[in-house]
């Protein structure tokens, strides 16, 4: 008898609270994800917001800081060759302001990156700590 593949911890783009988030984390843990948590400053710019992105997952020398290359960066993680992934944005609220570009952007990428991963059969979350009412609320399971 095969034993039974665990449950993948999440997949898509949800808001949550930063005990679900923990939570959630410790889950992802335990499966061997790679869990990443970004912490979004105050008033974040696409320059920050890259930069955290790349620090956070390890992102190779050729990111080119820019939208279409988080995108493919998200779509690739190659250099990271993990059996799933958990990623946390923490300060969402403060870092980008009510109807922000940038913000719908980042929703719009996070969520493509989400769909390809899903095609794939890798779990690919990302947890948006006190998100938008825009972004789903995160499933009860």
């Amino acid at each position: 008898m095969t034993p039974a593949q665990p449950k993948p911890v999440l997949a898509g783009v949800f808001r949550c609270s930063a005990e679900q988030a923990s939570a959630l984390k410790r889950e992802a843990e335990a499966q061997r994800y790679l869990t990443a948590s970004i912490d979004l400053p105050s008033q974040v710019t696409p320059a920050t917001l890259f930069e955290g992105f790349a620090s956070a997952l390890r992102f190779p020398e050729w990111f080119g800081a820019n939208w279409d290359a988080l995108a493919d960066c998200l779509t690739d993680l190659s250099w990271l060759d993990e059996s799933g992934y958990l990623i946390t944005l923490r300060g969402y609220g403060r870092a980008f302001p009510a109807g922000s570009a940038d913000a719908e952007m980042l929703q719009g990428v996070l969520e493509d990156a989400c769909a390809y991963w899903q095609d794939e059969g890798t779990p690919f979350g990302v947890l948006v700590e006190d998100g938008p009412a825009a972004l789903a609320e995160l499933p009860t399971r």
